[in-house]
């Protein structure tokens, strides 16, 4: 099939928590998609946020924002569907994910995240690559919304959530769900996101559609989501620490190789090259403006990333529940 004439039903699903401040800049992205309006529904699921999250879906849900003129399929006249779901019983984003699969009714479906900002084409050119029969699973590229703060930059030059990391796995290529796709007959046969999942739940079910079926995955690059990186050092720890527990997880429920951790010796070693070594040739680069202050710093933080990594795979506890999968 010719993936010009290729334009299927599209179920986007969002998961949020705590989303107020994000929704607005989300929406405004989701009505600007250029594909046709008439062809894709969001649905947004609240997970038991404590905020106004849920009066901001009501309200956008009875009263969706219309589409730009510019937009291929739509007029001045026509809204973008948006339809708002809650999932209160388990806290989940992948429980949340599920609950608007069951509520789609789109031939593929979509994830993306409250905190993801989608550039304009990026649902046309992550829904072309299905256009062949033989691939049942899609990601989009994920890059860093502009940031201020060294933590930001940091993780913005290590391209610390691009797809290509993970699409790279050493074990079995997956796709983050900040900006992924399916088909709904892929999860008819293999089951839907694990609910009781923390983390870890892409590659889980990435990796099951690739192993148990004939599905390939693609890579759509030119779709793209930006991302905020964390900003705080509690907020960035957390998320290296989730890290490590999903590496556990994974490697209970798949098999896969435990991260070494670095012992005492190594942490020192990396502490004393990067004193030694690294800083003064940063520093040096720096006071000429030829590097920025991020760089001064890139070691230290990055051990702090590993650490946080280590600690979360050693303390993780995989539910007992987590072994549950839901059914479409």
């Amino acid at each position: 099939m010719n993936s010009a004439e290729f334009l299927p039903l599209v179920s986007v699903v969002v998961p949020v928590y705590n989303g107020e401040m994000d929704l607005p800049d989300l929406i405004e992205c989701l009505r600007s998609q250029t594909y046709p309006p008439q062809s894709v529904e969001y649905l947004i699921v609240d997970n038991n946020s404590r905020d106004r999250t849920s009066s901001i879906l009501q309200t956008t849900a009875s009263n969706p924002p219309s589409v730009p003129p510019l937009v291929r399929g739509g007029g001045n006249l026509d809204r973008i569907t948006i339809r708002h779901f809650t999932e209160n019983q388990i806290q989940s984003s992948y429980a949340a994910r599920n609950q608007g699969i069951r509520a789609s009714t789109g031939e593929i479906i979509a994830f993306t995240d409250a905190d993801c900002r989608p550039e304009t084409q990026w649902l046309e050119n992550l829904v072309k690559p299905f256009a062949d029969s033989n691939i049942g699973i899609v990601a989009g590229e994920i890059l860093a919304l502009p940031g201020k703060t060294i933590l930001e930059k940091h993780a913005a030059r290590e391209n610390t959530l691009s797809q290509k990391h993970t699409l790279a796995h050493p074990f079995c290529a997956y796709g983050q769900t900040a900006n992924l796709a399916v088909r709904r007959q892929v999860l008819a046969g293999v089951g839907l996101f694990r609910p009781y999942l923390t983390s870890g739940g892409d590659a889980d079910l990435c990796w099951r559609i690739l192993r148990q079926t004939s599905y390939k995955m693609y890579f759509a690059e030119s779709a793209i989501v930006r991302h905020r990186h964390r900003y705080t050092i509690k907020q960035l720890q957390s998320q290296w620490y989730r890290y490590g527990e999903s590496n556990q997880y994974l490697h209970e429920l798949h098999g896969v190789d435990l991260m070494r951790e670095f012992t005492a010796g190594e942490y020192l070693y990396r502490l004393a090259r990067w004193l030694l070594k690294e800083l003064p040739v940063a520093a040096a680069k720096s006071a000429i403006g030829r590097s920025e202050l991020v760089e001064l710093l890139h070691t230290p933080i990055g051990l702090l990333n590993v650490r946080a990594r280590a600690t979360g795979q050693r303390q993780a506890k995989l539910p007992l529940a987590a072994w549950e999968i839901d059914q479409l």
